[in-house]
């Protein structure tokens, strides 16, 4: 969609394109980051000349580079930080354990920054929809109030931190138009190098002429979201499986019994005692039964 900014990756400007993306327009060059981070710089080397210029840790300290910035475009969470309290918006680490007793649903938030590594990027909620603006996408991918905890979640488990963004974002058109209209997604966009010829000219692939109602989601995210959900079952126990099982055979013979004493016919019901069938025979059984 046209009016959704969407910088694409650079370099290694990620952090100026995550900014960018979050408050919807080119308000950050790598100029005003360089600077940002040159007075973070400044104030550390302050701070540490305070124990003395002659001292082996200020020598040291003069003879490491800078942690916030670096020669590829680099910038640190302190540089990101201290860009966004120009617009009064400030950053809290939604990895917290304090955070996360609050007990907020990321439904109810407004945008998140996250990083590994390196690499930082953006999603936000823009009108009623959420919308994650990596920039190593092609275009802004689509996020469902239903896949977004899920999203975050398997961000966690592959160790990104997450940030919650407080504050009154800068207006922007693409707010202001989706807060009239919901969007569908057609076709999820690829990841910068994947395009291939015939889906170069499809790259944002977000139709305003379907409106989205909620039903359906993408193929795509359908498979992540079942994907998250094989993950949270791994650490289930094999015996609460096999009970699961159990209870699941006992409650469809109990409604055969029900059929057999109203004169009708019952189908694949299990004669074999529930108890001594194995966990792959109460497999079969229920799926032959709800076939």
């Amino acid at each position: 969609m046209e009016s959704i900014f969407h910088e694409r990756q650079e370099g290694s400007l990620c952090a100026q394109h995550c900014l960018n993306n979050l408050l919807q327009g080119e308000y950050f060059s790598p100029v005003e980051l360089s600077s940002i981070a040159q007075q973070l710089d400044e104030e550390e080397r302050m701070r540490m000349a305070e124990g003395g210029v002659s001292s082996e840790e200020y020598r040291t300290f003069l003879q490491q580079p800078s942690v916030n910035m670096d020669d590829s475009g680099f910038f640190s969470i302190q540089v990101i930080s201290n860009a966004l309290k120009v617009w009064g918006l400030e950053l809290v680490l939604f990895n917290s354990p304090e955070y996360q007793r609050l007990g907020i649903d990321p439904i109810n938030e407004k945008s998140f920054i996250c990083n590994y590594k390196e690499h930082w990027f953006t999603v936000r909620k823009l009108g009623k929809q959420w919308f994650n603006l990596n920039s190593l996408l092609m275009g802004p991918e689509l996020i469902s109030d239903t896949y977004l905890a899920l999203f975050l979640a398997q961000l966690q488990q592959e160790g990104y931190s997450i940030f919650v963004v407080k504050g009154d974002l800068p207006d922007c058109e693409a707010d202001q138009l989706l807060q009239m209209i919901r969007v569908q997604q057609i076709q999820r966009p690829k990841l910068i190098g994947e395009e291939t010829a015939q889906s170069r000219d499809q790259d944002q692939a977000i139709d305003v002429n379907h409106p989205f109602d909620g039903t359906g989601m993408l193929d795509e995210d359908e498979e992540n979201f079942q994907k998250a959900l094989a993950l949270s079952r791994q650490e289930m126990d094999m015996e609460d499986e096999e009970a699961d099982l159990r209870r699941a055979i006992q409650l469809s013979m109990q409604g055969s019994r029900r059929s057999e004493s109203s004169g009708s016919s019952p189908q694949n019901v299990p004669q074999t005692p529930v108890r001594h069938l194995s966990s792959e025979e109460l497999r079969r059984r229920r799926q032959a039964y709800f076939e």
